[in-house]
């Protein structure tokens, strides 16, 4: 019975977390749904390019958010409100400027982006139309990711979830509005996309009316010790979701060599899946980050080990049924985003999607273990992990494997890289030993 209060608390943050963080990645994926609805294998090949602006966008606004939202966690579980307020201010202090660097690409770099990530004349022009929208609505992406953080980690699980299943379903709504009854074509879509965040942070809104609420605006400049703890905590986030953006770009350009748009547009069904079972893993361990932390900082090591195992367990469970209704229904999955009935998207998708989530645990297992070290302040294993995820092994391993088997090498690239890194992983959490008692002083 000593477990089961942990086991409803980890229950509840996890569970919400997941809802949230799905919803979060549906942004994406009705996006695909009805540009492939509405344009064809282009459309859905224009998306594909462009996708990897969201990930580097929102994975600024997980970094942010994660990182200053744990330290937040720490401060307050030592009854350090003051420096829990000062992390607060100065996470918004960064939000504005990477928010001014994404606007500025948006304004004035999209078409350069668009022929950098290979659009050809087909595309050229609906994939600068996204980028641009999607680049200028960035203030909105990362505000939303970092007051989704800071809810959830105040106590306010259910309010996070409720804004992002919101926006989630407005953005649906509005993707059909803007793209049949009005005809915007691929600039409703990404405009109903941008548009979903800013009414999930009017939901969030009710939270700074809480008398309890345990951050608030600190009068303070730019706190140096701060910002290193938000950048070096939240970096593995970051790298989560840039190693997605940059699997993209480097799938996309050697797709595009292989079997051109078609295949693009094939590689954009299984990525977009991707990014939702990404984001269930996101969500549990984004679900036990605030209750690890606290116990981290209370200095409870068993009770900290026994949320990690609970995280592990869930993720293991759940990637077992990810891959077999993968594997069972993966026709239907492609037939879904090929309204043109195209049979070589549909062969290539197919194969693809069952090849591909072969990762599926170890994917899970990455995610989870290095939001982990995050959530302790490891900080050093996590970014190893993460590195090798996004940007040291994926690159090498896709180009050797494509070279050798064409389009099953790109499809088995993804989980031979991260059955490496879990490989990694496991090496430091077995490393892991009892940490000294946590120090009085925050920072």
């Amino acid at each position: 019975m000593a477990a089961a209060k942990p086991i409803s608390e980890f229950s509840k943050y996890v569970s919400l977390s997941v809802l949230g963080m799905i919803a979060i990645s549906c942004y994406i994926l009705a996006d695909t749904f009805f540009v492939a609805r509405s344009l064809g294998t282009n459309g859905l090949a224009a998306l594909n390019l462009a996708i990897p602006a969201y990930n580097f966008i929102h994975g600024t606004g997980l970094m942010l958010g994660m990182g200053g939202a744990t330290r937040f966690s720490i401060c307050k579980s030592r009854g350090d409100g003051r420096l829990a307020d000062i992390m607060y201010t100065n996470t918004l202090y960064l939000a504005a400027v990477f928010s001014a660097l994404f606007m500025a690409a948006g304004l004035f770099g999209a078409e350069f982006i668009a022929s950098l990530l290979g659009a050809d004349p087909a595309i050229f022009d609906m994939t600068a139309t996204y980028l641009q929208v999607l680049l200028l609505f960035s203030p909105a992406f990362i505000l939303n990711d970092i007051f989704l953080c800071f809810v959830r980690n105040d106590g306010n699980p259910q309010l996070a979830m409720l804004a992002t299943v919101t926006g989630s379903l407005a953005n649906i709504v509005l993707d059909y509005v803007f793209m049949f009854p009005l005809g915007m074509g691929i600039f409703g879509a990404v405009l109903a996309t941008g548009m979903s965040p800013a009414l999930g942070i009017a939901i969030m809104a009710v939270h700074w009316a809480r008398p309890a609420k345990g951050f608030h605006l600190a009068r303070t400049g730019l706190h140096g010790e701060s910002i290193r703890l938000n950048l070096a905590l939240g970096f593995p986030s970051l790298l989560a979701q840039l190693s997605s953006g940059i699997v993209m770009i480097i799938f996309n350009a050697i797709i595009l060599r292989l079997e051109g748009n078609t295949g693009v547009a094939a590689y954009g069904v299984v990525a977009n899946i991707s990014l939702v079972v990404a984001s269930i893993y996101t969500g549990i361990a984004q679900g036990g980050q605030p209750l690890i932390s606290r116990e981290y900082g209370r200095g409870r090591r068993d009770s900290e080990r026994l949320f990690l195992r609970l995280s592990l367990t869930s993720m293991a469970v759940i990637s077992a049924a990810v891959y077999l209704v993968i594997f069972l229904f993966a026709g239907p999955i492609a037939e879904i985003f090929n309204s043109e009935g195209n049979a070589q998207l549909q062969e290539i998708a197919v194969s693809g999607l069952k090849l591909y989530f072969t990762s599926v645990v170890f994917m899970g297992y990455n995610t989870v273990i290095s939001t982990y070290f995050t959530s302790v302040e490891r900080a050093v294993p996590a970014h190893i992990v993460s590195l090798l995820r996004g940007l040291i092994l994926i690159v090498p391993v896709a180009f050797l494997l494509s070279a050798l088997w064409g389009m099953t090498g790109v499809w088995l690239a993804f989980p031979a890289t991260e059955m490496l890194v879990a490989a990694v992983g496991l090496y430091f959490q077995r490393k892991d030993r009892p940490r000294r008692a946590a120090k009085e002083e925050c920072l």
